[in-house]
């Protein structure tokens, strides 16, 4: 009896504990029941087919990343060649190229050595009248575009946590590894979400060498850009984007970009008007506070995403503080200091795939959910209490502490419910049942052959436990690898059914056993089972 009395306080302990962590806060959010907010956190999410939301499936444009690393190479070639008075033509024909041609013959050798800075990431192949071929190699292409859509990843799983989105799913996927799954759950203003992580949110401050001028053309020398410069596109008037465009040359080497950024916020200008103001890191400071200082007077271009904001001129040294002041309303300026803080992706990106669930359909899908399960339970139920009688009301009840335990320990983990978890969850209340078959027909064999009710019970149980924990751990096993190569819904599926799982084997064994041992204690002779 001692031991016993153990095993009933163990199993109203566990009952307890999930029930207040797994079904409690359900109820409690239901019907508007007051409960504690450590409580209420741990309740059941659920996924974005139950809770609606936005479901999105982007592209890097890997290549972008490629082309970035060499115009940044190609730059820095040009200006080490300029320090030593060599000018040549630097030009890059595609991604992962870039060409040198005319290399004074006197001067060779003074270019091979600048040029063994970029070594590292090229290969340097010679050609005629001073021509020389760069190529990227192999293997930092395959790092340039991992590390593009890593951090791409990264950078949008930075900007869905500022957006206050709960339990958002962002993963890799794709044959090269290339394409990102976002999924937003409970998501309202689909339209900013998009907006928001598909943004650049490439920011540069370059010095203006010339402009700003009514056409691209004003600034062209013999129909061509200037080496080491760029044209880049602005508003004539800050304050009124009606105003027309007007270009900039500036220099191409930025003299801080977006990854010297410390924090951004939004504030307002002089004028009253929205801006955002940016803190930039001890680096990024003392280089902005070396350009500017040598450039007082002239005009700096605050550039986001190849568009000129504005183009202050510089009155003094700038350190660490600054600010972009342009036609911004409040929204925009909220969205910028998001995206500024996140960081900017490496590489621009392509929607390759679009679905909007609203929350009426995740609704009907939890409806259909809920009815699905209590079909499925009820019919359980009563094939357990017509086929075995009262020791039914045995499976039924170790039947149903395993869903309980199951909703718990989904709540503890933080795991989320989706429509394919609402089939593991049926389908854990089939292996349940299946459990008990086992153990009930074993209990009959040894009743049939003549042995004492209590004995049966025990071999039923003894005999059977292995068979249970075999099965329970290959469908484990499966469920592992469900959960490491599928996405989404499959890995859905995989963590409802490998927690019902863990707590089946729990019920079946160690519950229902302590049933029958509970409804034989006081009986000291017991000489039919109702199986």
């Amino acid at each position: 009896m001692p031991n016993l009395r153990w095993k009933l306080i163990s199993i109203i302990s566990v009952l307890v504990i999930f029930a207040s962590v797994g079904v409690y806060p359900i109820v409690a959010s239901r019907y508007g029941i007051h409960s504690p907010s450590w409580l209420m956190e741990k309740q059941l999410r659920l996924g974005l087919d139950l809770k609606g939301g936005v479901h999105l499936v982007l592209r890097v444009k890997t290549n972008e990343a490629l082309q970035l690393q060499t115009d940044q190479d190609m730059e820095r070639l040009r200006e080490s060649l300029s320090k030593l008075g060599i000018n040549p033509t630097l030009t890059s024909p595609d991604p992962t190229h870039f060409r040198v041609e005319g290399v004074p013959p006197a001067q060779d050798a003074a270019f091979r050595r600048a040029a063994d800075d970029v070594k590292t990431d090229f290969d340097r192949s010679s050609g005629t009248a001073g021509a020389y071929t760069f190529a990227m190699k192999q293997s930092r292409q395959v790092d340039l575009r991992e590390e593009a859509v890593v951090q791409g990843r990264q950078t949008i799983e930075r900007r869905v946590n500022e957006l206050g989105v709960t339990e958002p799913s962002i993963a890799q996927q794709g044959q090269n590894s290339d394409q990102i799954l976002v999924q937003l759950p409970g998501i309202t203003d689909v339209d900013r979400a998009k907006e928001i992580i598909r943004a650049t949110g490439l920011l540069e401050l370059k010095i203006v060498e010339q402009g700003p001028a009514a056409t691209r053309e004003a600034l062209l020398v013999n129909g061509q850009v200037q080496g080491g410069m760029d044209i880049v596109p602005g508003v004539a008037s800050a304050g009124d984007p009606a105003a027309g465009t007007v270009y900039y040359l500036v220099r191409k080497a930025a003299a801080v970009s977006g990854k010297d950024l410390r924090n951004a916020r939004p504030t307002i200008d002089e004028n009253n008007q929205p801006a955002v103001s940016f803190t930039l890191s001890n680096d990024g400071a003392k280089r902005f506070g070396t350009v500017t200082s040598e450039n007082i007077g002239r005009q700096l271009a605050i550039i986001l995403d190849g568009h000129v904001q504005s183009a202050p001129r510089i009155e003094t040294r700038i350190g660490a503080d600054g600010r972009i002041t342009g036609s911004f309303t409040q929204e925009e300026v909220q969205n910028l200091s998001l995206i500024l803080r996140s960081g900017a992706l490496p590489a621009s990106m392509d929607y390759l795939e679009e679905q909007t669930i609203g929350p009426s359909l995740g609704a009907d899908s939890i409806r259909s959910g809920l009815i699905a399960s209590t079909v499925g339970l009820v019919l359980v139920i009563a094939f357990m209490l017509v086929y075995y009688r009262l020791s039914g009301v045995n499976a039924v009840i170790a039947l149903i502490f395993n869903l309980v335990i199951l909703l718990g320990l989904m709540a503890y983990i933080g795991a989320v419910m989706t429509l394919p978890g609402i089939a593991g969850f049926v389908l854990t209340m089939g292996i349940g049942v299946d459990s008990n078959v086992l153990i009930f027909e074993r209990i009959k064999e040894e009743l049939e052959a003549q042995r004492g009710v209590r004995a049966s019970i025990n071999a039923g149980f003894a005999r059977v436990i292995w068979t249970l924990f075999d099965t329970h751990v290959a469908a484990l096993i499966s469920c592992a690898f469900l959960f490491q190569f599928g996405t989404g819904a499959i890995r859905g599926f995989a963590v409802t059914l490998f927690v019902g799982l863990i707590s089946n084997l729990f019920t079946s064994i160690f519950v229902s056993k302590t049933l029958f041992e509970l409804a034989l204690a006081r009986r000291h002779q017991v000489a039919a089972l109702s199986i």
